[in-house]
């Protein structure tokens, strides 16, 4: 039996959403872009799309993607934040230290990844 519209809107708003860190990563050589987001979901689709159409902003990854092929990249979800009931708990600080966390453990810049700068946070 289909859903109603209505259970299918309460669903899509009760859906949880995962906040944390991810990467792009060319399995060839190793270099990564490394991104976060409030909604994982989101950002990683939207890489892939990105580069399945020929409009990625990093002109490094789209060269490779293009050269190289879809299969020698793997979209992964680094690490998610816990989410806490403590009252003084904070999503976006919380996010903020993973993704410090994680630019110092990857270093994702020149030869060893496609970020530009320290500013991962995407939408």
């Amino acid at each position: 039996m289909a859903k109603s519209r209505q259970e299918l809107k309460r669903e899509y708003k009760e859906r949880r959403i995962t906040a944390g860190v991810f990467q792009v990563r060319n399995m060839l050589s190793g270099r990564i872009l490394l991104g976060s987001s409030l909604n994982l979901d989101g950002p990683l689709n939207r890489h892939r799309f990105l580069l399945t159409i020929g409009r990625h902003p990093s002109e490094e990854l789209q060269e490779e993607w293009n050269r190289e092929g879809p299969a020698a990249f793997a979209f992964e979800v680094l690490e998610a934040v816990k989410v806490s009931d403590d009252p003084n708990f904070n999503l976006e600080d919380e996010l903020t230290l993973l993704e410090q966390i994680w630019i110092e453990k990857t270093q994702p810049f020149g030869e060893r990844g496609y970020n530009k700068d320290a500013r991962i946070r995407q939408v």
